[in-house]
């Protein structure tokens, strides 16, 4: 096991007569080079699967990893912490240069990772042939480090580290730390690569996509691929506790009768404004709680700790709504304010002021049997079995119908209750990730998008003008926004209404974070008349109402929403869960009937 680094990648602990054929750190970023430099999907897929079929087996996890810009999966929460001042301390640290000249070069070329580059070049250490699992181990206990003087313990191991890397490590070491690899491609394109090292094209991304559905660890299932080229291991996995699985997802239709058309018999359940999590209880593992981007937040809401009166199993995972009461009225309260609870700190007093209850909708694993294969109405039987409802756990519940006149008259039904609108269930269909065939449709109340589009529209915020007049001190004036097309971002719109003040200034803190010099790879082709004064890496989602959409030339996407303005921040969302512009050309169909 790995107990600490001594500043010469020496660790303790490790085998390293296992890794003596393992890839050294100046190949890995000769690749990460080739990566940087071109945009062409078919391109980045041929150099990953040149680059995992020269992986080692006991290494391929940890390659991927840092292909990402990461240390682990999402869902295991290992950040670094190190905002650019810090690094900027580490790179002057590291070459015994004068802080004030990093950050001047800095301020030219806003990348450390270039920065850093220049002076290792001009640095006179010699370098060694430290191999990329090194690498990972060095960087995964500096993340880890915390506490009393860790910061500055960061600061030494790192530049320690860059002192033993060449030029070209220590420029992608000094960007991954920052959170700022940013090579273009996501896990899709992994599980793509993958497949091209066992046939050299696609035929085997099906299978590897519907078991990362399942267990989202491209890492994971790259060693699983590399033990067993077969992919008999993979067909075997089902949930586990801590590993979160993929949501399933609604589509949106509004007609009746073209609902019961594609799906037939149905279940009609209220749709909830809350926040999505999937809850993993264990006896003797204890409780977490994950976000549908995969965060876990379990620590965030203590009640989760009492659930287990109310649970009849020893192993479970739940697929809820958690929702806020508003201690006043003791309704629901809204979404933006059962988002209050995912603060860091004060979650005590939160507790008390915004207590939460769990609207458990579905079940996916119960005491080592996977449930998501089963039907919707074997699922909910299981789940009346093992849940008690009561006051954290409540139990949503739904009609079955195959009338289509019951449709609107349950959505109205439920509005007048309070409820977000109707989620509809087609009661034959499996436990499927994603948006994949009518098996989930919701209908939400047109009233709250405040406009004449039927539904809203989840955006990616792609980057920003700053702020002129009175918006000058909030950062930000107007922001550009997009739509998912693959793994492509496409233009829509720019947004510059809807958002109080407060709303600017947070959303210029976001923003400033994810800051960059250049056009992310993902924005493909950006009409000059929409680039803005700064853009910013994928991270930020938005819930947009407009009046009308419209067909546009200017915007890469093809379409423009008129009038577009801010409904909520969507936090709970990846930008991988955007709306897509397959969805765009749904709505317009629909709009149009």
């Amino acid at each position: 096991m790995v107990r600490n680094f001594d500043g010469s990648c020496n660790y303790v602990g490790i085998n390293h007569d296992k890794f003596l054929l393992a890839m050294i750190i100046q190949d890995f970023v000769l690749y990460l080079t080739r990566l940087d430099q071109t945009s062409s999907r078919l391109t980045i897929t041929e150099i990953l699967s040149d680059l995992f079929k020269k992986t080692e087996r006991l290494e391929i996890k940890k390659v991927i990893y840092l292909l990402l810009g990461s240390l682990a999966p999402r869902f295991e929460t290992v950040v670094f912490n190190m905002a650019d001042k810090v690094v900027a301390r580490v790179i002057a640290k590291a070459y015994s240069v004068d802080e004030t000249e990093v950050v001047k070069k800095y301020k030219v070329s806003g990348d450390l990772g270039d920065v850093g580059y220049v002076f290792a070049k001009n640095s006179k250490f010699e370098t060694r042939n430290s191999k990329v699992i090194e690498i990972f181990e060095a960087l995964t206990l500096i993340a880890k480090d915390s506490g009393e003087g860790s910061v500055e313990r960061k600061i030494d191991a790192l530049a320690s580290l860059l002192t033993k890397v060449d030029p070209l490590s220590a420029k992608y070491i000094i960007r991954m730390v920052l959170g700022k690899l940013r090579l273009g491609f996501s896990d899709k394109t992994i599980i793509d690569a993958l497949s091209w090292t066992l046939g050299g094209d696609k035929k085997q991304s099906g299978l590897i996509n519907k078991v990362y559905e399942v267990t989202p660890d491209v890492g994971y299932l790259a060693q699983l691929v590399k033990e067993d080229p077969s992919l008999e291991k993979l067909k075997h996995i089902t949930p586990q506790f801590g590993i979160p699985v993929l949501s399933m997802l609604a589509a949106r239709l509004k007609d009746s009768q073209e609902i019961m058309a594609k799906m037939g018999k149905v279940a009609i359940e209220p749709k909830i404004d809350g926040l999505r999590l999937q809850i993993h209880y264990s006896k003797t593992r204890g409780v977490r709680g994950f976000t549908r981007n995969l965060n876990e937040v379990g620590r965030m809401f203590p009640e989760l700790e009492k659930i287990k009166e109310q649970l009849n199993v020893g192993e479970i995972i739940l697929d809820c709504e958690a929702v806020g009461v508003d201690e006043e009225t003791r309704k629901m309260a809204d979404f933006q304010t059962t988002m209050t609870r995912r603060r860091k700190y004060d979650i005590a007093a939160k507790e008390k002021s915004l207590p939460i209850t769990f609207n458990v909708f579905d079940i996916l694993l119960v005491d080592g049997v996977n449930m998501m294969s089963q039907n919707y109405l074997v699922r909910r039987q299981k789940l009346s079995e093992v849940v008690k409802s009561g006051k954290l756990l409540l139990l949503v519940e739904g009609v079955v119908t195959d009338k289509p006149a019951d449709i609107p008259a349950e959505y109205k039904r439920r509005i007048k209750e309070g409820f977000e609108g109707i989620m509809i269930k087609k009661i034959d269909s499996q436990y499927v990730s994603g948006r994949l065939g009518w098996r989930w449709v919701k209908m939400k109340d047109e009233q709250t998008s405040a406009g004449k589009l039927s539904d809203t529209v989840d955006c990616i915020v792609m980057g920003y003008s700053r702020g002129r007049g009175k918006r000058a001190g909030f950062g930000v004036g107007q922001f550009l926004v997009g739509i998912r097309d693959g793994e492509t971002i496409k233009t829509i719109t720019k947004v510059g209404t809807g958002l109080t003040d407060e709303e600017f200034k947070t959303l210029n803190t976001q923003l400033e974070k994810l800051a960059v010099t250049t056009k992310p790879k993902e924005y493909g082709v950006v009409n000059k008349l929409h680039e803005p004064d700064v853009w910013v890496n994928p991270g930020v989602v938005v819930e947009l109402a407009a009046d009308d959409m419209t067909k546009s030339p200017m915007h890469s996407s093809g379409f423009a929403l008129r009038f577009p303005r801010l409904v909520c921040f969507r936090p709970d969302k990846s930008w991988h869960e955007a709306t897509t512009l397959k969805e765009i050309n749904d709505m317009i169909k629909k709009e149009r009937r």
